[in-house]
């Protein structure tokens, strides 16, 4: 049974980082474009950074220059770090991979809170 699995998520200060990951039990993993969404309360799921099989990266423009992703094939991981965070970033942050299928994980839950 094929699952991703989050983890990481928490309770921190505006101004604060948080590191999230995400191990997945698919193969090849490395062929999968890897992906985090984010789902304030109340609203939709909106992308948030993708990285694919080159390495190749992409990010929302809200988070660009906060927030890096990044993969290790060898250990199936993907991970968020998140940096400088604000508020607005508050809501559960879920994992995507994709290629010839697509699987979500359960998400994980971000507070950024004074």
């Amino acid at each position: 049974q094929v699952q991703l699995v989050e983890s990481g998520g928490g309770l921190v200060q505006p101004g604060g980082s948080l590191r999230l990951s995400c191990v997945a039990s698919i193969k090849p993993f490395s062929l999968y474009t890897m992906s985090w969404y984010h789902q304030a309360p109340g609203k939709q799921r909106e992308l948030v950074a993708t990285i694919d099989y080159n390495l190749n990266t992409n990010y929302a423009e809200a988070v660009k220059g906060r927030f890096t992703i990044s993969r290790n094939n060898d250990e199936n991981t993907v991970y968020l770090h998140l940096g400088n965070l604000r508020p607005e970033d508050t809501g559960v942050y879920f994992c995507n991979a994709e290629w010839n299928h697509v699987y979500w994980g359960q998400g994980t839950q971000v507070t950024v809170s004074s």
